[in-house]
């Protein structure tokens, strides 16, 4: 496995759309400088950083006079190619996570496996509010975790139970998200190698 101070991802992107630069240390201490020009979104990527202790700058320029739809998506590729860049081989981590993070009346429910597999279970209310703030699309958030799953390689599973603002729904997800991220890529103390019959993750 790599040193404490090697668990880092750097990837930029450059696409017609958008130019993205994605820094993420799995063993910092949730210092956070975000830019994408969609502030919902940065206050999420805020949570990420935060909530899982990731050192994380992400800075983004991309066509918002279309609307937010490949910023956001190009900046979720290159984060998940960022952690996964991170992570390694994988020897020594705990591989599994699990966070539920309640935000006042919503509850996000987290499970991840960093199995070098990507799969996504993503559930929320029905009913949610269409925007939030000026550049959000609330149908944005299970696309943000396609795109996050598909480049890092995990299986993930979001469920949030219930919730009324969708503010605080997206939110918890993002928190609680962070949490399990966190569990699952610390070193365990006890563990040797991949932790993976098949020796490989």
């Amino acid at each position: 496995m790599t040193e404490i101070d090697e668990r880092r991802g750097r990837v930029e992107r450059t696409t017609k759309e958008t130019s993205v630069l994605v820094e993420v240390d799995l063993d910092g201490t949730g210092i956070v400088d975000v830019a994408t020009g969609v502030g919902f979104y940065d206050h999420m990527l805020a949570q990420l950083g935060k909530h899982g202790l990731f050192d994380l700058t992400v800075k983004t320029e991309g066509d918002l006079h279309i609307d937010a739809h490949h910023t956001i998506e190009d900046t979720s590729i290159a984060l998940g190619a960022a952690f996964r860049e991170a992570l390694g081989d994988k020897s020594g981590i705990r591989r599994f996570g699990s966070a539920s993070c309640p935000l006042d009346e919503a509850l996000a429910q987290v499970t991840v496996d960093l199995s070098g597999r990507p799969y996504l279970v993503h559930t929320e209310p029905e009913g949610m509010a269409p925007m939030i703030g000026p550049d959000y699309d609330t149908t944005m958030t299970r696309h943000i975790l396609e795109s996050f799953v598909a480049q890092a390689a995990v299986c993930l599973h979001v469920h949030v139970p219930y919730g009324r603002n969708a503010h605080h729904i997206v939110e918890a997800q993002f928190k609680a998200l962070a949490r399990a991220l966190r569990e699952a890529s610390e070193r365990d103390p006890r563990a040797t190698g991949v932790p993976s019959t098949k020796g490989v993750l």
